[in-house]
């Protein structure tokens, strides 16, 4: 990637970004457009938690990683503070690589 592609991009964000202060009161948003919106950022965060639990260049991670994940998931659904959910889930993972689970 080259050193002009990284300044459009970091440009083009930053605009992105801007655009979000300075339009806030001139457009009218639906109700039924936010209530899309947010379904829409759920459905992507949701799909990239299972690309990245799942998937690891372009083949099957293995069973340690979403093993992890899910028992972050599940410490996280019980509302368990974030530093235990991030250290189970890495404990998980770790134990099992450990075991020789890939």
């Amino acid at each position: 990637m080259s050193v002009t592609t990284v300044l459009v991009l970091a440009a083009g964000t930053y605009l992105l970004r801007l655009a979000g202060p300075l339009l806030r009161g001139r457009i009218e948003v639906s109700e039924r457009a936010r209530q899309l919106l947010a379904t829409a950022a759920t459905t992507l965060l949701t799909a990239l938690l299972f690309t990245a639990a799942l998937t690891e260049a372009g083949g099957f991670a293995g069973w340690a990683r979403p093993a992890g994940v899910a028992v972050g998931a599940v410490l996280a659904w019980r509302r368990a503070p974030f530093v235990v959910v991030v250290i189970a889930a890495a404990l998980t993972a770790a134990g099992l690589r450990l075991l020789g689970i890939p």
